[in-house]
């Protein structure tokens, strides 16, 4: 009798240290965190109130959800000739240029946003060049804005852009475009026709990881945007260790947390992205 529930449930207790680990030091955290943004002296939404009414936190969910949806345009811009080139690369290829998108992928964010600094601010590199050459006569603001934050997000989210876009396009039949081509379909339509709607799920799996994590970033607006347009981790960490409001934080942080669980849900349910990972 042992011996046969073993048998029959030896993957759930292979599965039961996993779980209570992440149960303990996971979803509970998150689950005490909701509870703590419903404690409020004017009510369980006083919280939420508050995000939602004051035009100052409004436009900080604005301007977060804004430059979050621009770096997954201009990523997917980006990334869909760079994955087209992976996916269709000799092996040797291949390596050249997922070497090109890991290493910046590999550095730490801390380097990344302090070069950008260096390149981007008015006495910087870019500025520097385009002065010398002539083509300004004046360094341009790219830094301490919302310019210098797209410029760093852009840079850091593209391999999550890239990656879900190759490996989409790794699994097209060949002999699909090349079907398009002999019939005599321009390369306009056989890009429209073919290539674009079988790699769409590639392209909305990665614009949604790229939005999720960009919601949250903290480095990059601070170091890149200043101290004036900040974003809504910024939002959070200041409640949480200056003015030490965690009920409006855990409010906000449940904003994030529930605006990523709604586009996972309208991915997979709308447009089975779940079949990137081999969903059939």
């Amino acid at each position: 009798m042992t011996s046969g529930f073993l048998r029959r449930y030896s993957a759930w207790l292979m599965m039961a240290p996993a779980v209570l680990l992440l149960a303990a030091f996971f979803i509970w955290p998150v689950l005490d965190l909701v509870r703590i943004s419903f404690e409020h002296r004017d009510g369980a939404f006083g919280h939420y109130q508050r995000v939602f009414e004051r035009p100052a936190y409004v436009l900080v969910l604005e301007r977060t959800f804004l430059v979050s949806a621009l770096t997954v345009v201009i990523c997917a811009v980006i990334a869909w000739p760079v994955a087209w080139r992976l996916a269709t690369a000799s092996k040797t290829g291949k390596l050249v240029i997922l070497a090109v998108i890991l290493i910046p992928f590999w550095t730490n964010l801390l380097v990344l946003c302090y070069g950008w600094l260096i390149i981007l601010s008015p006495t910087g590199t870019l500025n520097a060049a385009l002065t010398g050459i002539g083509l300004i006569d004046g360094p341009l603001p790219l830094s301490g804005n919302m310019a210098g934050v797209l410029i760093g997000m852009v840079q850091t989210m593209l391999p999550y852009m890239v990656l879900p876009i190759a490996a989409n396009m790794a699994r097209i039949d060949p002999r699909i475009p090349q079907a398009a081509r002999s019939l005599g379909a321009p390369p306009l339509q056989v890009f429209l026709r073919t290539w674009l709607p079988l790699t769409m799920s590639g392209v909305i799996a990665g614009s949604l990881l790229v939005f999720i994590m960009c919601i949250g970033f903290f480095i990059i607006p601070a170091i890149l945007g200043g101290t004036r347009d900040i974003f809504i981790a910024q939002l959070i960490e200041m409640n949480i260790n200056k003015v030490l409001n965690w009920g409006f934080a855990a409010a906000l942080s449940t904003v994030v947390l529930v605006t990523t669980l709604v586009l996972y849900v309208v991915g997979v349910r709308w447009f089975g992205v779940d079949a990137l990972w081999g969903r059939q």
